[in-house]
């Protein structure tokens, strides 16, 4: 009887344990975390409220980096976009990576009448690449992409569904993210028409809004699932374009002045819709943690956020980064390799696992990224990268990290530019696409000078020899994207 007593308590228990666990959040009992990297398109590193913004509200962000981590002296992989994002999902930096400028290949325009693709795309990422969505596939991950993609159209090797996302949703060419009403959007290789627009200043769908609802769905659909859920959002990219409850938030809060216009479309009210289009951002970002919460996948999910260059330029579009202080105390805007071009916000966030209020100098890039997302789920990155796992600094160890010897970029565009970056050094190379490049290196010590105002080279000879001999030999010349000035060396 005593044993049968026994036996029963046992059985009741074990029933209610089994009933707590089919009622609590599966992500708990996941190995592997789930990632989510929200990456913003040329938006400054002084543009979040957590980074010293005064004018726009970000508090769903500035909520992120209050739960985990920033860092302050962090990379993208270079000053415009598609680049950019090849270095973040290869984990190669610009002399090794395989595109480094904007543009597209002559062929595409071909495969753009008979595709019927509208837009061209961009060069596509080889097949020999290994992106993080693929090395995610390790473990098995649900992996989705909504937003701007710029790495290959469908049906060249950059199909993002070739390259290891199982559902792509948004702009596959960077010239079609150029408008955010856009008169369609991709699904995959479908066309999705998207009601009430026709690329003029306004319109009845925001793609922002559909990138946020199909990123949701991602997450609903695969919430039992480890998931990689990448978020390349267009905005703030220009044009200026916003709906008007964001708009309304600024309007007669921020001054506005008189200024030539010049291209993309005009906004009667450029700074309201400039900070409206990144607090509609926050907003989505808000929408996303919120149904984390729900879910309750909140404590096994890590969220990324971060920017794919410095911001715009010369009131470009409306825009105004002079007023805004968008690069905050750095030298330079998009398209420079000074440091208002290339650094930008990074935040971190994985509740029990990253210490919260953090604040790290940490040098790093977007190259680092893959490692970094290899060491939180298991998987392995290719042997052949350049990054380094940040993950001790992510996890309060900085005395367990490994550091860079140096970061490095090239840039064969913008009249052509050579950077590295060694501890608090930068050196610098301008104007490489002239016919007779004098091939003069700027240096700057960061730490005494972080705005690069004072050149420092003659009186530090033998760092600038040492950033020479990197600029040389950190970096293979590019069949694609030749740059004789430093081909030829």
């Amino acid at each position: 009887m005593r044993r049968f007593a026994r036996h029963f308590f046992v059985s009741i228990f074990c029933l209610s344990f089994l009933s707590v666990i089919t009622e609590s959040d599966a992500a708990a009992f996941q190995r592997e975390p789930n990632v989510i990297f929200i990456i913003a398109d040329d938006l400054g590193y002084n543009e979040l409220g957590c980074y010293g913004q005064k004018w726009i509200k970000t508090p769903n962000i500035d909520q992120i980096a209050e739960e985990g981590i920033r860092f302050t002296q962090f990379y993208s992989g270079n000053a415009v976009c598609a680049p950019s994002r090849c270095n973040l999902l290869t984990g190669k930096h610009p002399g090794h990576a395989h595109v480094r400028n904007n543009g597209k290949p002559e062929y595409v325009q071909n495969m753009k009448e008979e595709q019927g693709w509208s837009f061209p795309g961009q060069h596509p990422i080889p097949d020999a690449e290994v992106t993080i969505a693929e090395m995610l596939k390790q473990n098995d991950y649900a992996t989705g992409a909504m937003g701007k993609w710029g790495l290959g159209h469908f049906g060249t090797t950059g199909d993002p569904n070739k390259q290891g996302f199982d559902l792509f949703y948004g702009f596959n060419c960077q010239v079609h993210a150029h408008n955010h009403y856009p008169v369609f959007l991709w699904r995959n290789h479908t066309k999705e028409t998207l009601p009430g627009n026709d690329r003029t200043l306004y319109g009845e769908t925001h793609s922002q809004d559909q990138f946020v609802e199909n990123g949701l769905a991602f997450i609903r659909e695969h919430q039992k699932d480890p998931f990689f859920l990448y978020l390349p959002f267009a905005i703030p990219h220009l044009a200026i374009q916003s709906p008007e409850k964001y708009v309304a938030e600024y309007r007669g809060k921020i001054p506005e002045e008189d200024y030539k216009h010049k291209g993309y479309i005009k906004h009667p009210h450029p700074r309201a819709g400039y900070a409206a289009m990144i607090t509609q951002m926050d907003d989505g970002v808000g929408q996303i943690m919120s149904l984390l919460k729900e879910l309750k996948l909140d404590d096994n999910t890590v969220v990324f956020f971060t920017s794919d260059n410095g911001p715009t330029y010369n009131r470009l579009g409306g825009s105004d980064s002079e007023f805004f202080q968008s690069a905050g105390p750095w030298r330079g805007f998009k398209g420079s390799l000074y440091e208002g071009g290339i650094r930008v916000p990074l935040i971190a966030r994985w509740p029990g696992h990253f210490p919260a209020g953090q604040v790290t100098d940490h040098l790093s890039a977007f190259w680092d990224v893959m490692p970094t997302i290899a060491d939180l789920t298991g998987t392995k990155a290719p042997a052949d990268i350049d990054g380094i796992s940040f993950v001790p600094t992510l996890e309060g160890h900085p005395d367990q990290q490994k550091q860079h010897e140096y970061l490095y970029w090239e840039f064969p565009a913008y009249t052509g530019q050579q950077a590295v970056h060694m501890g608090d050094w930068k050196g610098i190379r301008q104007n490489l696409l002239k016919k007779k490049p004098q091939m003069k290196i700027e240096l700057y010590n960061l730490k005494a000078d972080p705005g690069e105002q004072h050149d420092v080279a003659d009186q530090h000879p033998e760092v600038v020899a040492r950033i020479k001999t990197i600029m040389k030999t950190g970096r293979t010349p590019s069949k694609m994207f030749p740059f004789p000035a430093l081909d030829q060396q």
